[in-house]
């Protein structure tokens, strides 16, 4: 399966060519990107299984939460709210920036949402707060500052950040498949995690997983089209086959049931639901300033790394490691996170699983119409959309960090400590703290902090020194009871 934008590109009329040069592969620039219609579309399909369960996810997070006053939201509008705005950003980050990376509400800031934001003010306050989050993002596009951020980024520690999405990716595909496990804090011991529930590889869903990862490796030696997108749907028919024969109670999140009723009916009562300074007025304007600074860094982050690590493993980036039309990116990225605030469903981000798409051979925003289409048709068929169990999708994601560590990996200079140290650090801390942000904030400070030991003072750019004071005001803030 080819996943490179070098592969050789198919002839018009043959299988998997484009019939047409028309204004479609004129606009997205498919076959100048070494894409196809055909490999998009596979890419769509593949990126919205991988991240569909964020319809399911997203309200469980937000709905569970109470306010300042008790109240809850409304779950049936959450799971409207969520789609809708999947869709529209990332419909629009497909038309705008025509890269195949996918939006949707972000894990982590969710949390922040729900645990942090809501107890102190209303649940409107709370999402005026993010679309604030995002306004200054769109702010710090448009004076240029976060390219200039990007752009400071040394080669290695670029490379280092995709490795460390790599492995963050995989570690997710693991976990939520239940190949691996948290440990209870019961069990009183200093291991984190285990094999399977119990130390061993038991149940059906388990086995739905490692056949899913091994079909999905075996395709791809194969070079099979559409090798991971077959791997998901194939794996999805044995999950339902297994689950009515079998009756399993251990599939997680999403069990794949034939729904009984496959229409459903959007509630959009929460679209709009904001107030824009409502929460300085509960919390007072420092902590408010804090709230939105917390909300902001980590859409900022998140959303820079996730960007560098899938446009890298795209082949959208020149031989220094920058992406042509960034700031377009960039700046769709700063109005979804206000998107998500205007639309009730927490700030919106981009999603590592696009890398599903990405593995499948998108390369243009034509996968992105095809996977926010889906998120459009799932407003209607949320229970058909949320059928597909993490099981059946999550070898992708296994599939995927391999292929971004094969890629990345040997391209840093593992023989300049001031570089190999900080993108040993980014690359690890990503996936054992579960934060693509404390990955890049842990390797810039570690990057600038040896730059300087070295002698080097002068090599770091002026605002990695800026973002490195950032990231070490931020760590220090609890210690400052500034949290």
């Amino acid at each position: 399966m080819p996943t490179s934008a070098t592969a050789k590109v198919p002839a018009p009329g043959q299988p998997d060519g484009n019939p047409a040069f028309g204004p479609l592969d004129r606009y997205f620039r498919i076959t100048e990107r070494g894409s196809t219609v055909a490999r998009e579309i596979r890419g769509g399909f593949a990126t919205f299984f991988a991240m569909a369960y964020i319809i399911v996810l997203n309200p469980i997070i937000l709905g569970s939460a109470k306010d300042m006053y008790g109240h809850h939201l409304d779950n049936g509008q959450l799971v409207t709210a969520t789609a809708v705005t999947a869709a529209f950003t990332t419909l629009l980050m497909g038309v705008i920036g025509n890269v195949p990376i996918a939006l949707a509400a972000g894990l982590g800031v969710n949390s922040v949402v729900a645990l942090q934001l809501a107890p102190r003010m209303t649940w409107p306050d709370a999402m005026g707060m993010v679309v604030l989050a995002g306004i200054v993002v769109m702010l710090l596009v448009a004076t240029g500052l976060r390219e200039r951020v990007m752009n400071a980024v040394p080669f290695g520690l670029r490379k280092a950040i995709s490795i460390g999405i790599g492995l963050f990716i995989m570690l997710i595909g693991l976990v939520d498949s239940g190949f691996v496990t948290r440990i209870p804090d019961i069990a009183q011991t200093t291991v984190p995690v285990q094999l399977g529930a119990d130390g061993h590889l038991n149940g059906w869903p388990v086995l739905v997983f490692i056949l899913g990862v091994l079909i999905t490796f075996a395709l791809l030696v194969r070079k099979v089209p559409g090798a991971i997108l077959i791997s998901i749907v194939g794996m999805t028919v044995l999950a339902l086959i297994i689950n009515s024969v079998a009756k399993v109670g251990s599939w997680g999140l999403t069990v794949p049931k034939w729904p009984g009723n496959p229409v459903s009916t959007p509630d959009f009562g929460l679209i709009g639901h904001f107030s824009l300074f409502g929460g300085f007025s509960k919390v007072g304007v420092l902590t408010g300033v804090l709230f939105v600074f917390t909300v902001l860094l980590s859409c900022f982050f998140d959303a820079m790394g996730t960007i560098m690590g899938i446009s890298d493993e795209a082949k959208l980036t020149d031989a220094q490691g920058y992406m042509p039309g960034i700031n377009k990116v960039l700046f769709v990225d700063g109005l979804s996170v206000a998107a998500g605030g205007v639309g009730s469903s927490s700030a919106t981000t981009a999603f590592v699983e696009s890398t599903a798409g990405v593995g499948e051979g998108a390369r243009t925003g034509f996968a992105n119409v095809i996977t926010g289409g889906l998120f459009a048709v799932a407003l209607f068929l949320t229970p058909v959309a949320t059928m597909v169990p993490s099981q059946a999708a999550t070898p992708a994601l296994v599939v995927v960090g391999f292929l971004i560590l094969s890629n990345s990996v040997k391209q840093i200079d593992w023989a300049d400590y001031t570089i190999a140290i900080p993108a040993f650090v980014t690359m690890l801390i990503m996936p054992f703290t579960y934060s693509i942000t404390n990955g890049i904030g842990m390797g810039f400070i570690t990057f600038t902090v040896l730059r300087v030991v070295a002698g080097r003072a002068k090599e770091v750019p002026a605002p990695m020194y800026v973002v490195s004071a950032v990231f070490a005001f931020y760590y220090l803030m609890p210690a400052l009871g500034l949290t």
